[in-house]
């Protein structure tokens, strides 16, 4: 067994682990059974056929999608920290987790404690079983505690699921794989068990009403929204002319930019997320929902506010730290900056 990795962020972790275990596979091999991984993930997946059937497939697919997960689940994660900054989950189960890109976006959000306590306990459940094992090969070289002590169990996905009490539920790149019935049954199985839930999905029309509808039950469990939305009330969003996603950006492997043909060193994953709380959180007052515009003179920002409406917001030169705070904000984050009170 491996020794764990010298402390570093979980996310240099990652990658450097990911990069060990792809060097052990053949690249054609690796290309192409991500590539036909991709496609019947593109396509429709039967809920009794895991796709990930063996170590290499896995191991091809989470060199090529773990790190974009990792990187909308830190994402998402984030923005829920930064609407509770005082809260930290006491326990993470993670639904549907495979490998694990949730549970270690979580230990870079909350790091083990630094008083030496013991850290949160930790479980993924999925159903493919090679998924498990690599994701607790990986974990067991994880800078973070609570990531080597995780506990990596296998469970069907579906409306018999079983969620034990815990503080942090996140079901991530999940439920698009569900049918309508189960979808429903694992957001309320979540809605059951914890303190807050995350639900991150890729950032498509589709990913988007997926995260309508689990926002919805959410709400009517009695949740409150803490991310992306600075309110509980409905989207304003009409439905069928947008849809509200995020970027998070990535940096290409190898296997990136073989399997895609791609040059550059970086993408952007698009994601859409909610993130809600059994408690009133500190939500922002209003969220970027698009990259903004810089001008000269002027940046445009196109937000939604805690007023439950969409609007855009000229920040002129003349408006001084404001103007230097916009032209240094990004698509998905809050506005204005929580961190200066000037603002």
């Amino acid at each position: 067994m491996h020794a764990p990795l010298s402390p570093q962020a979980p996310a240099e972790a990652l990658r450097a682990t990911l990069a060990e275990l792809v060097d052990g596979l053949p690249p054609r091999q690796a290309a192409q059974a991500t590539a036909r991984l991709i496609a019947n993930y593109r396509g429709a997946t039967p809920t009794d056929a895991p796709v990930l059937r063996d170590r290499s497939d896995v191991v091809a697919y989470a060199a090529y999608r773990m790190p974009a997960t990792f990187e909308a689940d830190r994402a998402a994660l984030g923005a829920l920290a930064d609407a509770v900054p005082q809260w930290t989950p006491s326990g993470h189960t993670d639904i549907g987790g495979g490998t694990g890109a949730a549970v270690w976006a979580a230990a870079d959000i909350w790091p083990d404690p630094a008083d030496g306590a013991a850290p949160r306990p930790v479980t993924v459940l999925d159903w493919a079983e090679p998924a498990l094992a690599l994701g607790r090969e990986l974990a067991a070289r994880a800078p973070s505690a609570a990531l080597r002590d995780a506990r990596w169990r296998r469970a069907r996905i579906d409306a018999a699921l079983d969620v034990p009490p815990t503080g942090l539920v996140t079901v991530s790149y999940v439920l698009g794989e569900l049918t309508p019935a189960d979808r429903t049954a694992v957001v309320d199985a979540a809605a059951g068990a914890a303190e807050v839930v995350a639900v991150v999905e890729p950032g498509t029309p589709d990913g988007y009403r997926r995260i309508i509808e689990a926002r919805d039950r959410l709400v009517a469990a009695g949740f409150h929204i803490a991310a992306p939305c600075p309110h509980s009330a409905a989207c304003p969003i009409e439905e069928g002319t947008d849809w509200c996603h995020f970027a998070a950006r990535v940096s290409r492997s190898s296997l990136h930019r073989q399997v895609k043909g791609a040059s550059l060193a970086w993408e952007d994953e698009k994601f859409s997320y909610v993130a809600a709380t059994r408690f009133r959180p500190g939500p922002a007052t209003a969220r970027v929902v698009r990259r903004p515009q810089t001008r000269k003179g002027q940046v445009l920002l196109d937000l939604c506010r805690d007023t439950e409406e969409l609007s855009r917001e000229t920040v002129t030169k003349r408006q001084g730290p404001l103007y230097r705070a916009a032209r240094d904000t990004a698509w998905g984050d809050p506005w204005p900056p929580r961190e200066d009170p000037a603002l």
